[in-house]
């Protein structure tokens, strides 16, 4: 059954190398700039919105959105994160009041993350670098969702006050693998969460960035290695904020076997919602996207240190 999906266990310095890149992330200065964007979403009632850059490990450049309440009341931050395909706009709604939300772009991935050298389609993207672990674009990902975070409270310090993260699919599972090392995250909402349990995954086949990398991994089988410090669902065994995570009963594009593989994990209070399925139309597909929304506002809506448990 699905609630019994196993964790791959850690490398023994799994928590070593994690902390590592985090530090190592944490010394760039962000350099953030906004200014009024011309977005068509920005002519939106319900917010104002901006353009905005900030500075990534290694030097990357990245761009997003930032939108900030119509009253300019700021009481907390969000940052949201994006699917494989990358983002091409910041979401019409901010899913909690007086929040300011940063919509930023990984690196590679379009279109405001767009980088020379990274490949921008999934199924290149989630190969890059992935012969090392010093060098796998996925480790470079999760210092973006870091360095977003101090883009946002460097343009918005009153942000800083709780700041939660929400992903999905490509942007859930690189939340799972950067969240448990930020303690600037107060808790998090991840939605169909890919890159959980690499190796059921790779026994899989799937029309995801998971099928590239199972392809890629027959013939290398060496990459086992380097994707064990990279499985979401053994980055969860160190998540011990409050996580909502939705999970599809059917999933093409990622097995749901690894989604629940990352919620199974989860050291810290936890919430599920079950969806009918994931990365395909179906029946019903508008009413439950509603009620996810709704049960993440529910999650995230207590102002304080932390939703309760």
């Amino acid at each position: 059954m699905l609630s019994q999906v196993g964790v791959p266990p850690p490398p023994d310095d799994f928590a070593d190398f994690w902390t590592g890149l985090h530090q190592r992330a944490r010394q760039v200065d962000p350099a953030p700039v906004a200014r009024p964007s011309g977005h068509p979403e920005s002519s939106r009632p319900g917010g104002s919105t901006y353009d905005v850059e900030f500075t990534s490990l290694g030097g990357i450049r990245l761009g997003g959105w930032l939108r900030l309440p119509a009253d300019g009341r700021v009481e907390r931050g969000l940052v949201v994160g994006h699917g494989y395909g990358g983002r091409a706009t910041p979401d019409a709604a901010v899913p909690v009041e007086r929040a300011a939300a940063l919509y930023f772009g990984s690196r590679g991935l379009p279109t405001r993350g767009l980088v020379p050298g990274i490949p921008d389609t999934a199924r290149r993207h989630v190969l890059h670098g992935i012969a090392d672990r010093g060098t796998y674009v996925h480790g470079g990902c999760a210092a973006d969702v870091w360095a977003a975070v101090s883009a946002l409270c460097r343009l918005v310090p009153e942000a800083a006050a709780r700041v939660d993260y929400l992903g999905t699919s490509f942007g859930g599972g690189i939340g799972a693998l950067a969240l448990p090392w930020d303690d600037r995250i107060t808790s998090a909402c991840l939605v169909v969460p890919s890159f959980g349990n690499h190796p059921l995954r790779l026994t899989m086949p799937c029309t995801g960035s998971g099928e590239a990398v199972r392809e890629h991994a027959r013939a290398h089988p060496e990459v086992h290695e380097v994707l064990r410090y990279f499985d979401a669902a053994t980055a969860a065994m160190f998540l011990r904020i409050p996580t909502h995570v939705g999970l599809a009963l059917a999933d093409p594009a990622v097995p749901p076997p690894g989604q629940f593989a990352v919620y199974n994990a989860l050291a810290g209070p936890r919430a599920r919602f079950l969806l009918s399925a994931g990365h395909t139309p179906y029946a019903g597909m508008v009413r439950e996207a509603e009620a996810l929304s709704t049960a993440q506002r529910d999650f995230l809506a207590p102002l304080g240190p932390a939703p309760p448990a």
